[in-house]
């Protein structure tokens, strides 16, 4: 492309060969914008070329054809009706595109035949502002990612509402960090680029919100200079330091935050969206919460297709804004007990007030989407009923301040709340400058009222005079001529004329003048009514053009006032959420948790909210989750697959996290402290693409939480070790649980939920395990699940019965059963067999061995074993040890057999 700009003119055989002059400026708009996708405006149509025109077919299925561009030569051509730009811009950006626009800015051609173009308009995933190319309920983020050693900084924002947030995370956190976002767009340094790449490579699974991957854009390393991002954020927001954004010191967070609104500014041909302010992200408040858990626990979106999730369970808001913060503080839940708390009693009174409820909610009813306006009007891109809009939603501010203070003190019902105010500067502005039901564009009617303007009131009395006019001369041509169908029109071509059918003709004076013959009749026009014509179409022109300028002084002033209306749309989507929460809570008759510090939860009686969802009030069977870092630190949960032991575990994660967003939680009494991470490693799930297995997987989790937990961490591990054979994973599963209890840097709080009954031995010699079992009632060899979580540890698996519960053939059936008996029988031998310490042929079991070898001389793997400092083990080191372990073992065991 620029080797064809360089060579715009070719000498051949005494003949000058040129490219046409709009191939010359298209060549050079493209060399500007060499990454996106070209709409060059020729007419009527938007046209791309080359392999922009490829492109365009293949994305939007158009005709692909070619045209004669100078020279001889054609370029590959395709394109889109310039009207229907709204209609296509969407499939394109959906494509992950980044679109130029570029429009023609003057319509008379200049001194070498084409007319003026612009780009006045760049679009790309992260950086869409139109609402219409939205979804109302989730956020539009563009992040950026800078990996420098150990660290990284990232941030994201949101044009279309004016959140912008950044942080400094550990690098090996940067793609668990952009997958729990979720942005549409991603600029991600060199560092970063190579990692995100690598995780797609391995397809583990796919990044963001519904499994729907980000662009990724390389970021340029020339623009992250630390000096050079603080001056542009500085310059941005007008403040002479960081710190209001609390980033001194925070270098990769400052960079970053510098790429993304630097982007931001460059894609809106420098007309940034307003945003308000930076906002630092801070670890130590606010609770990590991996992808994997967001998945495992059903939050944002399901683990079975068509599934609920806890969105959807706790979703009443009557806002955008306020669907988007709900989902924001979902994937964020606090550790900040001082703003838990503010949370906890605003919801707390709304749910008490049942009519302060009511009120509200009917007050949000009619209250658009006030962040996404805003973003529109910084940019002077509203329309008129944008700003009608805008009017109806703050006319409901005086009644929401009203309804969120008290009328004795006047004091408010929350803090929350606080940052709704009223407006009625823009409001009278709005009222008295738009009409009360506009058209969707200036040009289209008259917008701006009667009286807001007087020269447009004094242009406006002209055309309706001179339209007046030329219906007089009708009314006088009809009397003079005597031609009773005689009638005035107009159109775009010929103005206004006089119409006359063909049996009339004679009758029309020899003054009048032709203007356009028809089949049925002619057309004339008179010198008075060619005088009425002048003067209304001028006066028509002059109202377009001083109509659209005064709507954009409008927009310009109400504009100024964006930071006002962006502190007052933040403070009802707060109020919105809140309602939300509190109408959930009133609706599932959930009760509000106390929170501490202290390492216990206690959840009583406790519901899973999801699965209660779908089975219905009263239907599902509650238990109480008591756990504590002090004397029940562990809890080993078995009993048969599908009797509830994975909902019971959910339960406890999915109930502590409601508790950090300050949600009341489905329970008759709740206390905990407050919990830093939730670990998740449940259910199975392949990486084929990767080539990992289930059981690599379900290591690879499970060791990310053994290295990442810390004693004020959650951990739920459902049927750790299922994926290899019996044997090594029972070894693996209670490698895994010593670990955690006896690990003084992880220690974390685990739910273990498995269908090795022999994991219950386990729970009587660690001090701080507990062997729970769910309950299940035997009738014969038929047994039923009452879903009952109660002290103990089961003693089989009821596998044979669970098949026969789901359907498996008699004869299956019958034939399992008598396996059963003989394998159940040949443990009995292996047994008595240890215990006379004869050892035969039977594979002895993992805890068997441990019997045999108290008796016999110390071996290589006893040897190891008491050798080894288990409390300095990794985790992988751990495993590894115990893999040395059994093939010793197995070894000496294979000797004695053949002794």
């Amino acid at each position: 492309m620029l080797g064809e700009l360089a060579r715009l003119e070719d000498r051949g055989r005494g003949r000058r060969r040129r490219m046409s002059p709009g191939r010359v400026q298209y060549l050079r708009f493209k060399a500007r914008y060499q990454d996106a996708l070209l709409l060059y405006r020729m007419g009527d149509f938007y046209e791309c070329f080359d392999e922009d025109a490829h492109t365009l077919s293949r994305v939007l299925d158009v005709a692909l054809t070619s045209r004669d561009v100078g020279g001889g030569e054609k370029s590959a051509l395709a394109g889109i009706p310039y009207h229907a730009l709204d209609n296509y811009i969407g499939k394109l950006i959906g494509a992950g595109l980044k679109v130029a626009i570029a429009e023609q800015t003057s319509d008379t051609p200049g001194s070498d035949g084409i007319v003026d173009r612009a780009v006045v308009r760049m679009v790309t995933p992260g950086t869409v502002l139109d609402s219409d190319l939205l979804e109302q309920s989730r956020p539009n983020y563009l992040m950026a990612c800078v990996v420098d050693g150990e660290t990284a900084g990232l941030s994201w924002l949101d044009g279309s509402t004016g959140e912008f947030v950044a942080m400094e995370v550990p690098s090996a956190r940067v793609v668990d960090e952009m997958e729990r976002i979720g942005p549409a767009e991603v600029l991600a340094d060199a560092r970063a680029f190579e990692m995100i790449e690598a995780r797609r490579e391995e397809a583990a699974r796919s990044a963001g919100s519904g499994g729907e991957r980000p662009v990724v854009r390389r970021l340029d390393g020339a623009d992250l200079d630390y000096d050079d991002a603080a001056d542009l954020i500085k310059r941005h927001f007008d403040t002479p330091t960081l710190d209001p954004f609390d980033l001194e010191g925070s270098e990769l967070a400052t960079r970053a935050a510098a790429a993304a609104i630097s982007y931001l500014v460059e894609t809106q041909m420098g007309n940034a969206p307003y945003i308000a302010t930076l906002r630092r992200h801070r670890s130590d408040r606010q609770m990590h919460l991996s992808v994997g858990a967001l998945r495992d626990l059903d939050i944002l979106d399901p683990s079975s297709p068509g599934g609920p999730t806890m969105l959807e369970v706790l979703d009443r808001t009557q806002t955008p804004m306020g669907a988007r913060l709900l989902r924001s503080w979902l994937v964020s839940p606090l550790m900040d007990l001082a703003e838990l708390t503010v949370r906890q009693r605003a919801i707390e009174r709304l749910h008490d007030d049942f009519g302060l409820s009511g009120s509200l909610r009917l007050a949000l009813e009619d209250i658009p989407d006030l962040e996404r306006l805003i973003a529109k009007l910084s940019q002077l891109r509203a329309s008129p009923r944008d700003l009608r809009r805008l009017w109806s939603g703050l006319s409901q501010c005086p009644e929401l301040i009203l309804l969120t203070t008290t009328s004795a003190d006047d004091a408010s019902i929350s803090p929350l709340f606080e940052g709704i105010s009223r407006h009625d500067e823009v409001q009278q502005l709005i009222d008295a400058a738009i009409v009360a039901d506009p058209s969707a564009r200036v040009t289209d009617a008259d917008v701006i009222r009667d009286g807001f303007d007087s020269e447009l009131d004094s242009l406006r009395a002209t055309a309706r005079d001179g339209r007046a006019g030329i219906a007089e001369i009708e009314t006088k041509a009809r009397e003079a001529t005597g031609i009773r169908s005689l009638k005035v029109g107009y159109n775009k071509v010929f103005g206004y004329y006089l119409e006359v059918s063909r049996p009339n003709l004679s009758y029309v004076p020899d003054h009048w003048e032709r203007r356009q013959t028809l089949v049925n009749g002619e057309r004339y026009a008179t010198p008075e009514l060619k005088q009425l014509e002048a003067t209304v179409t001028d006066a028509s022109a002059r109202i377009e053009d001083l109509q659209q300028s005064i709507f954009e002084r409008v927009v310009g002033q109400v504009a100024e006032h964006a930071a006002q209306i962006s502190r007052t749309a933040a403070a009802i989507a707060r109020l919105d959420v809140c309602l939300s929460l509190a109408e959930a809570g009133r609706e599932g008759g959930w009760v509000m948790p106390m929170l501490d510090t202290g390492d216990r939860l206690l959840f009583e009686e406790a519901r899973h909210p999801i699965v209660e969802s779908v089975l219905g009030p009263g239907s599902f069977v509650p238990n109480t989750i008591d756990i504590s870092n002090r004397d029940s630190q562990v809890l080993i949960i078995t009993g048969p697959n599908m009797s509830g032991k994975s909902t019971y575990i959910r339960q406890a994660a999915v109930l502590v996290l409601m508790s950090q967003i300050g949600s009341m939680v489905p329970a008759t009494s709740a206390r905990l402290g407050v919990v830093d991470r939730i670990f998740t490693r449940v259910g199975a799930s392949d990486d084929l693409a990767g080539g990992r297995s289930t059981f690599m997987v379900e290591m690879v989790e499970t060791a990310s939480m053994l290295n990442q937990a810390t004693t004020r961490s959650l951990a739920i591990l459902d049927e750790i070790g299922r994926g290899t054979s019996t044997y090594d994973g029972l070894a693996i599963a209670r490698a895994v649980v010593e670990f955690i209890h006896d690990s003084s840097t992880v220690g974390c709080k685990t739910l273990f939920a498995t269908h090795y009954h022999e994991m219950t031995e386990v729970g009587e010699f660690l001090e701080r395990a507990r062997n729970l079992r769910v309950e299940v009632a035997e009738d014969g060899a038929s047994i039923s699940f009452l879903y009952r979580i109660v002290p103990g540890g089961a003693d089989r698996s009821y596998g044979v019965q669970v098949a026969r519960l789901a359907g498996m053939p008699s004869s299956v059936i019958t034939r399992a059963l008598e396996i059963l008996g003989e394998l159940e029988s040949g443990s009995a031998r292996s047994q008595e067999s240890v215990d006379s310490g004869v050892a035969d042929n039977i594979q002895l079991g993992m805890f068997a061995v441990g019997q045999a070898v108290k008796s016999a001389e110390p071996s290589a793997a006893l040897r190891l074993a008491a050798e080894t400092e288990v409390e300095q083990l990794t985790p992988l080191e751990a495993m590894n040890l115990l893999a040395d372990l059994r093939n010793m073992a197995q070894t000496e065991l294979a000797g004695q057999q053949q002794e």
